[in-house]
């Protein structure tokens, strides 16, 4: 089977066009919504169906669902291109990192999220892949590892370091050089960055994270440009899950787009959270190092006291959740470096701080409480 061999997914009848000239913050509630005919619905429904009726423009489920073109509509758009919705963010990130020829270099960063790292350095393990690992934020060392490279994988900010790249500069370099340029925008979400803006090619996400917003669903997605070159790695990275069989559920998706609709006004919320958490911490005396990008409701600190005070850290607090994961509406925090995967170049007492919406006041009052205890 070839990727023109994909069956024709029904898309959502709303006319996409005649929402280009409204704001993100208006296109996650407007868009991947039924046709406004007499007696429609206003949300789109729910298919679970595995199989349809010989004759139409799909056959099998795993080929396309309605649902999922619902939600492909909305990310996509609000991303500037293409979106393809997978079972989870990792099936997205090696649906991404398929496009990269078996053996062929590889740049990528030191301090990625360490699912994206765990996969890489397997690639290296059994010669897929030669990785040139390098600093996102040098510039000037990440650009000469181009020469000769298939791909460089990109994260801004980073996982959990927060760090930034200069992703119009990367991305225009990979361009000169014939090198794929993929973007994990997990952390930044399209209403903080949209790279493919920047010149890049694909753009990944755990849909997990602050997409669906709650903390309820597994899911990933990728995102590629409305051009000849976007829509050629679209069909590949279709083709890839079609046989890969990284296929989204039905609920989890519908999920997703129901959560989509609050992205804005959550993103709202918890950024203003995390800017007043991020000032509050400098100067802490619990606190060695704050790591916080200007934007977005990510926030990373390094415990005084080394690992163990961090530990005690996370288990003192009591609103916020002593958890793995992110991007929900709860905030949650954790040691990273108690996860066997995690880079060796996360700090020992860094803690990662997944800013929520509660209110700003009692989250600072936990936190504050569990740093002394500390």
């Amino acid at each position: 089977m070839t990727s023109h061999d994909l069956p024709d997914v029904p898309k959502p009848a709303a006319d996409v066009a005649a929402h280009d000239d409204l704001s993100p913050a208006s296109r996650v509630v407007a868009l991947g919504r039924p046709a406004r005919v007499p007696g429609a619905g206003v949300s789109p429904p729910l298919e679970l169906s595995s199989t349809y009726a010989a004759g139409g423009p799909q056959g099998y489920a795993r080929g396309g669902n309605p649902t999922w073109s619902a939600f492909e509509e909305a990310l996509g758009s609000l991303e500037g291109g293409d979106a393809l919705v997978f079972a989870s963010g990792m099936a997205a990130v090696s649906a991404a990192l398929s496009l990269a020829p078996h053996g062929s270099p590889v740049v990528a960063s030191k301090t990625a999220y360490n699912g994206t790292v765990a996969s890489l350095l397997d690639a290296e393990r059994d010669g897929s892949h030669e990785v040139r690992w390098v600093d996102l934020t040098d510039t000037a060392a990440v650009v000469a590892a181009l020469d000769g490279a298939a791909m460089v994988w990109l994260e801004s900010p980073s996982n959990p370091l927060l760090e930034v790249a200069d992703l119009p500069a990367i991305a225009a370099a990979a361009r000169e050089r014939g090198v794929l340029s993929v973007c994990d925008n997990t952390f930044a979400t399209p209403l903080g960055q949209q790279p493919l803006s920047f010149g890049v090619d694909v753009v990944v996400h755990s849909v997990t994270k602050y997409l669906s917003g709650h903390s309820d669903l597994i899911l990933g997605a990728t995102v590629t440009a409305s051009t000849e070159a976007g829509t050629a790695l679209h069909d590949r990275l279709a083709h890839h899950r079609l046989l890969g069989g990284g296929i989204a559920g039905p609920m989890e998706t519908w999920l997703a787009l129901r959560g989509l609709r609050t992205l804005h006004v959550r993103l709202e919320r918890a950024t203003a959270n995390a800017a007043a958490l991020a000032e509050r911490l400098h100067g802490h005396p619990s606190v060695e190092r704050v790591r916080y990008p200007g934007f977005g409701a990510m926030v990373s600190l390094e415990v005084v006291g080394g690992p163990e005070a961090a530990e005690r850290v996370a288990d003192a607090v009591h609103l916020w959740s002593h958890s793995t994961s992110l991007g929900g509406v709860e905030s949650q925090v954790e040691r990273r470096r108690r996860h066997v995967l995690e880079p060796e170049t996360t700090p020992e007492n860094l803690l990662r701080l997944s800013v929520g919406i509660e209110d700003v006041e009692d989250l600072w009052r936990d936190l504050d409480q569990a740093l002394r205890h500390a």
